[in-house]
């Protein structure tokens, strides 16, 4: 374990490791999502998202699918949230999440076991990230009934 020092010897108790923030691949792509400017040129790549669960399978019934949907994104994994980022989110309409404060990690494109991600292009600079083509389906949060 690195050793900790006070950087502040006035305030006892404040100190700091070795880490740094915004290095990992996940926080420069979430540093640059927040810029202001969309058009910085970056390479992304063409993923397709498939439904793997056969239709019976339980985990569409919290889940509902979507069909095979095709999105630029940077990684496998940023499919997957793209994807995800498509779908309505409780905050959206009057419902409540039932375990987060979000239902983008609800989504299906999110569960490894409904969908499968295939890499079809690799490295394009022209394209923006998101959905290219696929219907994603506006009811998958149900309204708040009282």
């Amino acid at each position: 374990m690195p050793q900790l020092k006070d950087i502040h010897p006035e305030i006892t108790g404040s100190s700091t490791s070795s880490t740094t923030f915004g290095r990992s691949m996940e926080s420069k792509s979430q540093i640059a999502d927040s810029a202001p400017s969309k058009f910085v040129e970056e390479a992304l790549n063409i993923y397709r998202l498939e439904p793997i669960a056969s239709a019976d399978d339980p985990a569409w019934a919290n889940k509902p699918g979507h069909g095979v949907v095709v999105v630029a994104a940077r990684t496998a994994g940023d499919a997957r949230i793209v994807a995800a980022e498509r779908e309505l989110d409780f905050m959206e309409i009057d419902a409540a999440p039932a375990d987060d404060v979000s239902t983008r990690t609800a989504s299906a494109f999110r569960d490894e076991k409904l969908y499968t991600v295939v890499e079809i292009e690799h490295g394009r600079g022209d394209l923006v990230r998101g959905v290219i083509e696929g219907d994603i389906r506006m009811d998958v949060i149900k309204p708040l009934c009282m």
